[in-house]
């Protein structure tokens, strides 16, 4: 599966931004989606995973209240709904897909290439 995230830019704290990861290839439905992110100088860390159907959600504590993962199976797409950002947010964020184990932010095994979200201090 081909994976490619959009939606980042440059906001103010406290707004709100929608990333959206658009899918091609195998058959969506079938793979768990997760969003993680990389801030400058840190390493990557997990923000939010979707079950195939979306039924189940999993987040990181730091976006929890605030982000919600969710997912379209009929248009291919998974999106991440950003509220109250702070610069703490300030990231490259990356799509990525996997076949089993939502709960564990390790084995995925697809990722796109990332959208940076740009939250000032």
């Amino acid at each position: 599966v081909q994976l490619q995230a959009s939606g980042g830019g440059l906001v103010q704290a406290g707004d709100s931004l929608r990333l959206s990861c658009a899918a091609s290839g195998r058959t969506f439905s079938s793979y768990i989606m997760g969003w993680f992110r990389q801030a400058p100088g840190k390493e990557r860390e997990f923000v939010a995973a979707i079950s195939w159907s979306g039924s189940v959600t999993d987040y990181a504590d730091s976006v929890k209240g605030r982000f919600t993962i969710s997912r379209d199976n009929a248009k291919n797409t998974v999106n991440l709904q950003m509220n109250s950002l702070n610069s703490e947010d300030t990231a490259v964020y990356y799509c990525a897909a996997k076949s089993s184990n939502l709960r564990s932010s390790k084995g995925y095994d697809y990722w796109g290439h990332g959208t940076l979200v740009t939250v000032p201090a």
